[in-house]
This record gives C-alpha cells, sequence and structure tokens, in this order.
C-alpha cells in the first residue's frame, strides 16, 4: 500500500508539472493600452498682428530618443524599422544626464507677420505651464557670446538669438557657431537704432539690411524671426514685417540684464519673474558680461524649479532682398566674411 501511495503521488506531481508547463507554453494574450483622449486646446483667433489661430502658426515637432545605429539589414521587417527610425527627428546624446534639455521644439508658420510676447502682443500664447523661451539679443561679441554657448551646451539647451547686423559682420565666426551649435538665428536690426524715431524708408533700411548682415555672416539663411530694438515697434513697421511673413518676437519678460551689472542679480531678476507668471519668453544680452556670467546659475535654478526650455524654429527661412545683399556684399568685400576667426588670419610675430 505505501508503495501504491508513493507512485500515485509521483503521478500527481508529473501530471501537474505537464499542465503547467502547457500552460507556459501558450501565447499569454495582452492587453493593448487605451488611448489616450486629446482634449483640445482653445483657438485664439484675435491678434494684433495676424488673426489666425494658434494651431496654424504654432506646431510642436515631436522629440525622439537619440539616434541608435542599427546592424545590417537582413529582413523586411528590420528595414522598415530602420526606416521608421531614420525618419523620425533626432536629438544630438547630451553628455549631463540631469541636463535642463529641450522639452519641446515648435515650429511658427510666419505669414502675415505674428507677433509673440505678453509684454505687447497678448494673441498667440503657445507656453504651457513652467515652460521657457530663453532669448538673447545684441551679440554676437567675443568672450560673452561664446560664454553663453558654453552654458547651453553644458545643459544641452538651446535658445532664440537676435544679433545685431553690424556685430555679425564683425564676429562671422562666432555667429557661425551659435548656429553650428544648434540655436535659432534671427535677426535684431543693423545698427540697433531706434526705429520709431526713424522714416517709415529708414527704419525698412535698418531692418532689410540687419537681415541681409546675418545671413551673409552665417552664409545661409536664418530664421524669419525679428525683435525690435528697445521693442519699439511703430506701426508701419509692423504691417511691412507683415508683408515680408517675419515673425515678432517681444517678452513675457525683460531680465533688464543691460542695467544689472552682478551676476546674481541677473538669476534673481529673472527667477522671481518667472515665478510669479510661470512661464515665459525671456528677453536676455549675450552682448553683456554680467549675463555670461550669470547663465550657468540661470540654467541650475531652472531646472531645480521644474522649468522646461522650449526652442522655437520658423516654418520657412527668411528671404532677404538682393539689392540689400549687395549693399552689404560691397560695404564689406566677400573676403570680410570668413568661416575663420580673425586670429587665425593675423597673428602678431613680434612686438
Amino acid at each position: 500500500m505505501r508503495r501504491i501511495a508513493v507512485l500515485a503521488t509521483a503521478g500527481a506531481v508529473t501530471l501537474a508539472v505537464g499542465m503547467i508547463s502547457f500552460a507556459l507554453g501558450r501565447a499569454i494574450p495582452v492587453r493593448e493600452p487605451v488611448a489616450s483622449t486629446k482634449i483640445a486646446e482653445p483657438q485664439l483667433v484675435t491678434g494684433t498682428i495676424s488673426s489666425r489661430p494658434i494651431t496654424a502658426q504654432v506646431q510642436s515637432q515631436a522629440s525622439s530618443p537619440p539616434s541608435v545605429a542599427f546592424p545590417p539589414v537582413a529582413s523586411t521587417a528590420a528595414s522598415l524599422m530602420l526606416d521608421a527610425a531614420n525618419s523620425a527627428p533626432t536629438r544630438q546624446a547630451c553628455g549631463n544626464a540631469g541636463a535642463l534639455g529641450v522639452a519641446r521644439v515648435v515650429e511658427i508658420d510666419t505669414a502675415g507677420g505674428p507677433g509673440f510676447g505678453f509684454e505687447q502682443f497678448k494673441a498667440y500664447d503657445f507656453l504651457r505651464d513652467h515652460e521657457v523661451v530663453l532669448t538673447f539679443d545684441d551679440g554676437p561679441w567675443p568672450g560673452n557670446t561664446l560664454a553663453v554657448l558654453k552654458a547651453l551646451a553644458d545643459q544641452c539647451t538651446k535658445a532664440l538669438f537676435f544679433p545685431i547686423g553690424k556685430h555679425a559682420m564683425w564676429h562671422p565666426e562666432i555667429l557661425k557657431q551659435v548656429a553650428a551649435a544648434g540655436h535659432t538665428v534671427g535677426s535684431h536690426t543693423w545698427s540697433h537704432v531706434d526705429l520709431s524715431k526713424l522714416t517709415f524708408d529708414q527704419a525698412k533700411e535698418e531692418f532689410e539690411k540687419g537681415a541681409s548682415a546675418v545671413q551673409a555672416a552665417l552664409g545661409t539663411s536664418e530664421a524669419s524671426f525679428f525683435r525690435f530694438p528697445g521693442l519699439r515697434n511703430p506701426p508701419e513697421m509692423l504691417a511691412y514685417l507683415g508683408t515680408r511673413n517675419i515673425g515678432i518676437f517681444s517678452t513675457d519678460m525683460d531680465s533688464f540684464d543691460f542695467k544689472i551689472r552682478k551676476p546674481e542679480q541677473v538669476v534673481v531678476s529673472v527667477m522671481t519673474k518667472l515665478n510669479k507668471r510661470g512661464k515665459g519668453i525671456v528677453l536676455l544680452h549675450d552682448f553683456q558680461h554680467s549675463t555670461s556670467l550669470a547663465l550657468p546659475e540661470l540654467l541650475a535654478q531652472l531646472k531645480a524649479g521644474g522649468y522646461k526650455i522650449v526652442q522655437v524654429k520658423s516654418k520657412d527661412p527668411l528671404k532677404t532682398l538682393a539689392g540689400y545683399d549687395e549693399a552689404i556684399a560691397k560695404e564689406f568685400g566677400g573676403g570680410t566674411v570668413s568661416a575663420r576667426p580673425v586670429s587665425g588670419i593675423v597673428r602678431t610675430v613680434a612686438e
């Protein structure tokens, strides 16, 4: 009897193991995730510049993980996977795991000359809570702009630059570094004069000459973005920029870094206003030395405060006018706008 009981027990165990193996061998159905319902954002259809809804002017570009190197394609399925990976927008790998980075990239349709920045234009509020657009005016400038670029690179983040035409022609090699780092480049007039104090023809020339200078310095087309010096925008120039399909950037908050000489005060100025408003387009100056010193700490505090950086790009590049392109070429000469810095062309061999 004891032997029979043992045999019965062994048989039961064998049967149980077989049943478990059979169950594990079957395909286990996976429940598909339920698609979340996207709530349509309200469309703003009134504005000082253009009356198009915000979704027609500002589009988010889906962010994606860094590109992956795939092995040689060995099957149709692998080929489709490779094509899908290559067609998606990619980001450059960031060496700083805790960097501020770029949370979102938006593309702006500048047809009709839309305006952005609540200081003057309240039609198109495309930023979400705790989102920030960093903008820098009046460069490029030796030392300061390069320090700003380094601080941005250390945090793997991007900004929008509005260079002065004269500065761009004086330091084209610096402006090329701005573009090469992946930042967006607009324009900020030829000589930073107050356009509201000029005749229309003079103001038009300041804009067009500045845009042509930036393009000549870059050696390629710039974004179709513009910021008025001192944020002074005469109505006739607003209308003209609309015909040129130029997006106009004001600001949500001015750092006043051109008045502040201490880096720590620049940081306090920006963070105080951001914490009060919760988001915004921030106006800074890469021309200012205090700003170049303040930026590393400012970016660190933005990260600590939960703020996210949005990079803006224009749907279409700015198309400069041939007459002003020729005027810039004549004034500076073709050899002036060189890819090499001055230090690479002229050096002191004796003093």
